[in-house]
């Protein structure tokens, strides 16, 4: 592409208004050889994100585009109209709460240019998240070592580095509920990690809720696995074999004994068997749905406005 940069940074906002100013102004003092594009999508904030966004693109001493999204989609969803924009020979997508220093940013990039992994993921020697959010990364990322046709260890940041040919195969992918990292290993496996740090968030607090990291889990799970379907059958024929061993057992228990006995064993087993039954037909249900949603076409995101500053010191487009 003739207009084609060095280096494109994807940032999804949401409700970042209060950090955005400083985060972008340290990104666009950055000195990366060949030039670099900063990328903005506004997940459909509530707050002052977009009109911050717009004054950005406008003042900012790089080239800087803004996605303005119609509602909230979800990061991935908001990551993935960041990437369709993006001209970069490589690509880093970063948060917007600044706890990824911009520094890193460079460090992260020489690395990937000198290296020919396809997308380098970085990793914190400690994460300065709360309690919670932390038990949540090390249970996503095991579970992703179990669904995920990942290298084993691998932790997964949403803060990484990915090639233009990477890029370009995900964005491929338009159904509504994109996982990245599921994404990713559709594609490759060629892939690499370096060590970062990790700071304190700048300002306020962190919209992602335990609501939005089990959307996230349910995507990686439903998405891009067959293995719960395979759980769910294995599940079955365990307490199939059990219901069987547990007929013949009463059926001798009723040959010795003159009163049959256990009504509160059976009822016991009555709702342990109506509970699986139930969690399997679920499981079946949320495939399906994610099916029948995905057959309708429901868009992965919907664009309001593109903003575009091409050029230093040049107006919006």
């Amino acid at each position: 592409m003739a207009d084609q940069t060095a280096l494109s940074i994807v940032i999804p906002c949401y409700q970042s208004g209060a950090a955005l100013d400083a985060l972008v102004a340290d990104l666009a003092a950055l000195r990366i050889e060949g030039g670099h594009e900063i990328v903005l999508v506004n997940d459909g904030s509530q707050d002052d994100t977009a009109a911050r966004c717009r004054a950005l693109v406008r003042s900012v001493g790089v080239p800087v585009t803004f996605v303005d999204l119609a509602r909230n989609f979800g990061e991935h969803n908001a990551v993935m109209a960041g990437l369709r924009v993006a001209r970069g020979a490589h690509v880093i997508t970063m948060d917007d709460d600044g706890q990824n220093p911009p520094v890193e940013v460079e460090k992260l990039y020489n690395y990937a240019r000198g290296n020919d992994a396809d997308v380098v993921y970085t990793y914190y020697a400690e994460k300065q998240h709360a309690f919670w959010r932390n038990l949540g990364s090390r249970l996503t990322n095991r579970v992703a070592d179990f669904l995920l046709d990942k290298p084993k260890g691998l932790y997964l940041s949403s803060f990484r580095c990915m090639n233009a040919f990477l890029v370009e195969q995900i964005c491929r992918y338009d159904g509504p509920y994109p996982y990245i990292d599921g994404l990713l290993f559709q594609v490759t496996q060629n892939a690499a990690r370096m060590q970062v740090t990790h700071q304190r968030r700048r300002e306020g607090r962190s919209a992602y809720t335990l609501r939005r990291l089990l959307h996230v889990w349910l995507s990686m799970l439903l998405n891009f696995s067959v293995v719960p379907l395979r759980v769910s059958s294995a599940i079955g024929l365990v307490f199939s074999v059990v219901g069987f061993l547990g007929t013949m057992a009463v059926v001798v228990d009723a040959l010795v004994n003159d009163e049959p006995r256990g009504w509160a064993s059976l009822m016991c087993a009555l709702f342990t068997f109506s509970g699986v039954q139930l969690l399997t037909v679920g499981v079946l249900g949320e495939y399906v749905g994610r099916m029948y949603i995905t057959t309708n076409r429901r868009p992965q995101s919907v664009i309001r406005e593109i903003v575009r500053s091409d050029a230093v010191g040049g107006s919006p487009s």
